[in-house]
C-alpha cells in the first residue's frame, strides 16, 4: 500500500523534536503571485520574518510527487523560477502525489498538509470564498469547506475583495468556522483596512489567540479552523475610492469578455494590479507581511502555553 509521501525539512523536523513553534506558508504566492525575481525575494523575506518572530518557517509545496513541509534554498528557487508549476488545492493533492507532479499549494492545499503533520498556525494573504453571482454559477472556494474540517489557525487579511464578502462570512458561520478580528471589530477588506462588516469577536494579543486555540482543543468538538482576521494598516491600504472604481471596472470587463469559472479570479486580480499601477499588489504584500509577523507571534504564544500547562 502507498504511504503518504510527506517530507519534512531538517529545520522543521528539528523544530518538532524540540517543541519549537512552526508557521506554515503557502507557495502559490511565490509561484503565481509575483513576477520574477521579486517572488523569490519575497519567499526569503517571509521566512526571515517568521524566524525573527521566534518561530520556524515551513513553506509548503509538492515537488516530484512529494509533499515538502519546509523548503531548502534550492527548492524555494525551483518554486519561484520553474515554468509550468501547477497550482494545487486540496482536491489536487492525491493526483499530484500519485503522478509525480510538482506544484505550488493554495490555501486549502497548504492548510491540509500543515494540519496533517501537526502545524497549527498558517499565514496567508486572503482566503478564497463565495464568488459573486453565486446564485447563477454556485462558485465557492474549496478553502471554506476545508477550513470547516481542519484544525489549523489561519492568519489572513480577510477574503479577496473581488469576492462576495458578506456571503463568505455567512458561509463561514454556517460551517461553524470561528472568525476573530485581531484588534478590530470589523472584518478586513483584504486590500482595505476594513470591509465595513462587523465581527462578533475581537482578540487583542497573540496570547489571546493561543487561548482560543486551547479552548478549541479542550471542547473536543469536530475539528475546524480558527480564522484570525488581521487588517492591513490604514497607512498601507489601497485607496478605498480607487479600489471601488477599479474593481467595478474589472467586474464589467470580465462580464464583457465572457470570463467565467476559475478564470475570473486571476482576471480580476490582474486588472486591479494593472489599473492601480501596482498599488493593489503593494497593499497585498503589506497584508501578507503583517500576517506572517502575527502568525509567528501566535505560534510562539501557543507553544508557550502548551509547555506551561498539562
Amino acid at each position: 500500500m502507498m504511504t503518504t509521501p510527506l517530507q519534512l525539512s531538517a529545520e522543521v523536523r528539528d523544530a518538532f523534536e524540540r517543541g519549537r513553534p512552526v508557521v506554515a506558508l503557502e507557495s502559490t504566492i511565490i509561484a503565481h503571485g509575483l513576477p520574477r525575481p521579486r517572488n523569490l525575494e519575497l519567499a526569503g523575506e517571509l521566512e526571515e520574518l517568521v524566524r525573527s518572530g521566534g518561530a520556524v518557517p515551513a513553506t509548503i509545496a509538492v515537488l516530484d510527487g512529494k509533499a515538502r513541509i519546509g523548503l531548502g534554498k534550492g527548492e524555494l528557487e525551483r518554486v519561484a523560477l520553474q515554468d509550468g508549476l501547477r497550482k494545487l488545492g486540496v482536491r489536487d493533492l492525491a493526483p499530484a502525489l500519485a503522478l509525480g507532479t510538482s506544484g505550488a499549494t493554495t490555501v486549502s492545499g497548504t492548510a491540509f498538509l500543515a494540519a496533517r503533520v501537526g502545524i497549527r498556525v498558517f499565514a496567508t494573504g486572503g482566503l478564497g470564498g463565495v464568488h459573486r453571482d453565486w446564485v447563477a454559477d454556485q462558485d465557492e472556494s474549496a478553502d471554506l469547506g476545508l477550513l470547516a474540517r481542519t484544525r489549523v489557525t489561519v492568519v489572513c487579511a480577510g477574503v479577496k475583495s473581488i469576492l462576495d464578502v458578506p456571503a463568505t462570512l455567512q458561509r463561514l458561520e454556517t460551517l461553524s468556522v470561528p472568525v476573530v478580528g485581531y484588534r478590530t471589530d470589523a472584518f478586513p477588506g483584504f486590500y482595505l483596512h476594513s470591509s465595513g462588516l462587523p465581527l462578533d469577536w475581537t482578540v487583542q494579543s497573540p496570547e489571546q489567540v493561543a487561548e482560543v486555540m486551547r479552548a478549541q482543543d479542550a471542547l473536543g468538538r469536530d475539528a475546524s479552523a480558527l480564522v484570525v482576521a488581521n487588517p492591513v494598516p490604514r497607512s498601507q491600504q489601497l485607496d478605498p475610492a480607487l479600489h471601488d472604481r477599479v474593481l467595478a471596472e474589472a467586474l464589467e470587463a470580465a462580464r464583457a469578455a465572457g470570463v467565467r469559472g476559475q478564470a475570473v479570479t486571476p482576471f480580476l486580480l490582474a486588472h486591479l494590479v494593472e489599473h492601480t499601477a501596482g498599488a493593489s499588489l503593494e497593499a497585498n504584500l503589506a497584508a501578507v507581511r503583517g500576517n506572517v509577523r502575527l502568525a509567528a507571534a501566535i505560534a510562539a504564544a501557543f507553544a508557550a502555553t502548551r509547555a506551561a500547562r498539562p
